[in-house]
């Protein structure tokens, strides 16, 4: 038995090294890294956080200079609470590529700011240099808005009264009926008298990932240099992470009052994946390769 475990322990550690360094010492082909990382991030999206992790360190051990590696290992070490090994990572990505460095950083503090902010139903007091964006929710297979929909739309009008002078951007995409969320959001809103010519849309956007990125364009488009953000309370932390991710400086979490005081706490590690996983998308790290 003692012979048996001896060669298995052996045969492992020589597939370990072949992975790590390829046949007879040279080094692993891009492919084999590519699975690897491919692998991570399909862990990551399935939630086996310990699997995904584990890919990246392979990974890293057959290419130390791969950044993309490197700054997925240093969030999911960051969402992990492996203190160690996301200093590790930093560190080495400061060497390797320190722009994305920088980038890791900032999409670790736009995570921390999410998961401290509160959902707030009360309209803030901003300028005109700030933006209201509003995000999608999916329609009726009609095209007409459902609850929740119009729930967000009612905060974005109060808020938009509240600041008469700040442009409204409408996001969202997945039309139905012909009709994007978007075309329908602006339409309501024009519809409770606020002028068109406030209104921005932004009809490509399929994710809040995309909400972010697409609905940061158009922000910077119409001029404004920060926005309020305007969803769901459930849904708030996720949008703004992405939204500081993308760019866009958030100075204002605006909320429907569904479901307001469930949301208040601080969400728990485990409900935090999301906003990690997200961020990671946002920060527009491949998926696949």
């Amino acid at each position: 038995m003692k012979i048996s475990r001896h060669w298995k322990h052996l045969a492992a550690s020589l597939f370990a090294a072949v992975i790590v360094t390829g046949l007879a010492g040279v080094p692993a082909h891009a492919g084999e890294t590519d699975a690897l990382y491919n692998s991570a991030q399909r862990n990551f999206t399935d939630g086996n956080d310990v699997a995904g992790r584990a890919d990246l360190r392979t990974l890293i051990g057959a290419d130390p200079d791969d950044a993309d590696a490197l700054s997925l290992q240093a969030i999911w070490s960051h969402y992990a609470g492996d203190l160690p090994a996301l200093a590790d990572a930093m560190a080495r990505l400061n060497v390797v590529d320190p722009g994305m460095a920088a980038g890791t950083t900032h999409v670790l503090n736009a995570i921390g700011a999410a998961v401290g902010t509160l959902p707030n139903p009360l309209p803030a007091l901003i300028g005109p240099q700030t933006g209201i964006v509003v995000l999608g929710y999916g329609l009726l297979p009609d095209g007409a808005l459902r609850p929740e929909l119009v729930n967000r739309l009612t905060a974005a009008w109060l808020q938009s009264i509240a600041a008469p002078l700040s442009p409204i951007v409408v996001t969202g995409g997945n039309p139905q009926n012909g009709i994007t969320e978007a075309d329908a959001m602006a339409g309501w809103l024009i519809g409770h008298g606020v002028p068109p010519t406030r209104i921005s849309v932004e009809g490509r956007a399929g994710s809040t990932v995309q909400n972010a990125l697409f609905g940061t364009q158009k922000l910077r488009e119409v001029g404004a240099t920060s926005a309020v953000v305007v969803t769901s309370p459930n849904h708030i932390r996720r949008a703004v992470a992405d939204f500081i991710v993308a760019g866009t400086q958030v100075v204002g979490a605006t909320t429907s009052l569904e479901q307001l005081v469930s949301q208040l706490p601080p969400p728990a590690r485990q409900s935090q994946r999301g906003i990690y996983l997200d961020a990671t998308r946002t920060f527009e790290l491949d998926t696949s390769r």
